[in-house]
């Protein structure tokens, strides 16, 4: 993939905050008139993708799915919530942006389609950290509407004509049949193609988070099989949905120039410790380092560390910080280390296998899972072990498939924004405990607060969301994890 800078300022606020009224006196004569769409596209998939991968993934829910432990600061990993409203924010914003794509000179029906394959991930995002959120009545700002109604997060799932589901089959539909190309694309290098798979790949996503309610929605269960039988969906790492991070700034993975002390903050856990040594699994090497005492010992080897501790256990217990591992090279030594990703092959494997091993589609559940498996070790440049499958902890023997599958599945969605999350919520896999400073009861929470912006400004709507969901807290559950 070309290696091209990213970077957008806000000359799309400046351009269109003029009126026709002030074109004469307003006018910046070293300033461009207009954003052409390769521009905005290159900016929204570029952030799209950061901001999924450190901002959310790295920074709040590696705690949440105990990839990462916090030795001190980090209250989340006390599931300390929050509202995300800064994500919030940019999500609206970004829409904002893609509708401003979709309608700038320029502009054709792909850039359209394209726009609304990233306007579907990003309300699933929306929809599934906060539960119902404005959908339809979003981005009317316009039209004076400032006040949008919160939707019903099984309406912005399914709705026949509006739902996620119905925009992207659309999409893909448009880019499978149109005559117009793109430029800007930082992610799939302007192949329609990638584009089309990305598309229906997510569907896939969104259709096993639903499908709970397959036996309510029988004809989601058919459009399953249907994706599956038309082909076009993702068939290698190639077709990842990943941006590079580079090696020169500001395109850096963002760790590589934290402060040491943001960087000592994550630690291996013991989760991730005992699957992976049950494992026997060599990406440990890549995901995690040795413990510095134990190097120092002459006989490196990988600890992790419980998950919801306050420094003040961590005291008590007398652990000692020099003998827990931190993360590995790739995400701390090298700039242009890892990915900035939104979805990855592996993920869609797995998601085949679930649905494979559940009767939802024909095929075999083992041939998913392996080729996930084998695309996460080749993701990260480690070997399979060539005993790999038939170790007892990693087989499909018939006994525990669906453990298996969906542990090695929340492995793949390392730093995949809050996906693993999502996954884990939805089935209970891997069972996650929380710790025992857990500031929620021993709960495991499943949604962000809603932001304080929106009980100030859309106040009716915002009662009358709570009120469907069961109240503003941490524990209420969305319609797709019932």
């Amino acid at each position: 993939m070309k290696k091209t800078i990213y970077t957008l300022s806000l000359i799309s606020l400046i351009t269109w905050g003029c009126t026709k009224d002030f074109d004469k006196i307003n006018k910046n004569p070293n300033g461009p008139e207009n954003i052409s769409p390769q521009f905005l596209l290159s900016n929204i998939i570029w952030e799209v993708a950061d901001r999924n991968t450190y901002d959310q993934g790295f920074i709040l829910a590696s705690y949440l799915v105990q990839q990462s432990a916090s030795v001190e600061f980090e209250r989340i990993d006390r599931y300390e919530m929050g509202s995300n409203s800064e994500y919030w924010d940019a999500l609206y914003r970004l829409l904002a942006d893609i509708q401003s794509m979709k309608k700038v000179e320029g502009t054709n029906e792909a850039y359209a389609a394209v726009g609304d394959i990233m306007s579907c991930f990003i309300y699933s995002q929306l929809t599934d950290m906060w539960n119902n959120v404005p959908y339809t009545e979003a981005l009317q700002a316009k039209e004076a509407n400032f006040t949008p109604k919160y939707d019903l997060q099984e309406e912005i799932y399914t709705n026949p004509n509006t739902g996620l589901l119905a925009v992207l089959k659309n999409a893909t539909d448009v880019l499978n049949n149109t005559n117009f190309s793109i430029s800007g694309d930082i992610m799939f290098s302007n192949d329609l193609g990638q584009w089309i798979r990305f598309g229906n790949s997510l569907r896939v996503r969104y259709l096993m988070r639903m499908s709970n309610h397959f036996g309510q929605y029988p004809d989601l269960q058919n459009e399953l099989q249907n994706i599956v039988d038309g082909g076009m969906i993702m068939l290698g790492n190639p077709d990842n949905a990943v941006v590079p991070y580079l090696a020169s700034a500001p395109n850096q993975f963002p760790l590589f120039n934290a402060s040491q002390g943001g960087y000592q903050e994550h630690r291996m856990t013991q989760t991730a410790d005992s699957i992976l040594t049950m494992w026997d699994d060599p990406r440990v090497e890549v995901l995690y380092k040795p413990t510095q005492k134990s190097v120092t010992d002459g006989n490196p080897e990988y600890k992790g560390l419980l998950n919801g501790q306050s420094r003040e256990t961590i005291a008590s217990e007398g652990i000692d910080l020099n003998d827990i591992s931190l993360y590995g090279a790739i995400f701390r030594d090298q700039p242009d280390g890892v990915d900035a990703q939104i979805m990855q092959y592996a993920e869609l494997q797995f998601a085949l296998a679930e649905a494979a091993e559940k009767g939802f589609i024909s095929g075999s559940a083992q041939v998913y899972y392996q080729a996930g498996v084998e695309a996460s070790f080749d993701y990260y440049d480690v070997e399979v072990p060539a005993d790999y499958f038939s170790r007892a902890s990693v087989m499909l023997d018939g006994t525990n498939n669906l453990n298996r599958i969906l542990t090695q599945k929340w492995l793949a969605l390392f730093h995949c924004g809050h996906e693993a999350w999502f996954s884990v919520r939805r089935t209970g896999i891997p069972n996650l405990k929380p710790g025992p400073d857990n500031l929620n009861g021993g709960k495991y929470p499943v949604r962000y607060f809603y932001p304080e912006s929106e009980q100030a400004t859309n106040s009716e709507n915002y009662q009358n969301a709570i009120q469907e969901i069961g109240g503003d807290n941490i524990n209420s559950k969305g319609w797709w994890e019932q």
